[in-house]
């Protein structure tokens, strides 16, 4: 197993998960994204884990995709980020998330697939896919309205702003905040009071409550990933990433000539 994703189950059938590239702010390269994948379809089918808590190791949750990995993907192979994407969307264990500090892109969209999102003070958030000149992936497109509303979360897409401890719970992204201090161990009491009960009722539970949402979060899975393979590329895309590399404001007005 890589030790991209660190991996401990507890005594109570807790699995806690940490994102482990703490020097890249938890950003996800290719080794990283199959390392997530395999440990997500693992607790799924262990009859030992009740529940999951992610967590990143640092002082970051995500900073979502490492750009600099992707920039040098193949693009005649399926990235396991595809894959990645999938498992989540399958997931059928109680989710809880712990996130503070950088939680971007991915990391924050990952957000979106868990029951539970408990966040620390240092909090910083945001859904950058627009100043990318992308679109929004892991089923976002849909499950920000499901969880926020539509305005709020067109408000949140279109303007890519970044979101704080306190307006992640405002909107209802965070089901709390906690001190960065405190964080894990909260994330980890909840999941052990839920895991105390049958993991059967559990899943069943889980398979209810997403029973209305799973086939649109699939179908809008599917085509942010057409509308990304897209977009991917374009004047606009690349120019966003040269200035990411470069450390400048991306210049999007010359191509409105």
């Amino acid at each position: 197993m890589s030790d991209t994703i660190l991996q401990q189950l507890d005594e109570d059938g807790v699995l806690l998960i940490t994102l482990n590239r703490p020097e890249k702010k938890n950003a996800f390269n290719k080794e990283q994204w199959v390392a997530f994948r395999e440990a997500i379809n693992a607790a799924k089918d262990s009859p030992k884990v009740a529940c999951v808590v992610i967590t990143g190791a640092g002082k970051d949750f995500s900073s979502g995709v490492d750009l600099n990995d992707m920039a040098n993907a193949d693009g005649d192979s399926e990235h396991p980020f595809v894959s990645s994407a999938r498992a989540l969307l399958d997931f059928d264990k109680p989710l809880i998330c712990a996130a503070k500090g950088v939680a971007v892109g991915g990391g924050a969209t990952l957000l979106l697939n868990a029951d539970v999102v408990y966040v620390g003070d240092s909090l910083r958030m945001r859904f950058p896919f627009v100043q990318l000149g992308l679109v929004p992936e892991w089923g976002s497109s849909y499950t920000l309205q499901q969880v926020i509303g539509a305005r709020r979360a067109a408000e949140l897409m279109y303007t890519a702003e970044w979101i704080n401890a306190d307006r992640a719970c405002e909107v209802g992204i965070a089901t709390a905040q906690v001190s960065d201090d405190g964080l894990l161990d909260q994330a980890m009491c909840k999941a052990r009071e839920i895991a105390q009960w049958p993991i059967s009722s559990l899943v069943a539970t889980k398979r209810l409550m997403r029973q209305v949402h799973v086939n649109n979060v699939h179908a809008a899975n599917d085509r942010e990933q057409e509308e990304m393979m897209r977009l991917a590329g374009s004047p606009e895309n690349i120019e966003s990433v040269m200035a990411f590399l470069e450390k400048r404001q991306p210049d999007f007005k010359q191509f409105r000539k």
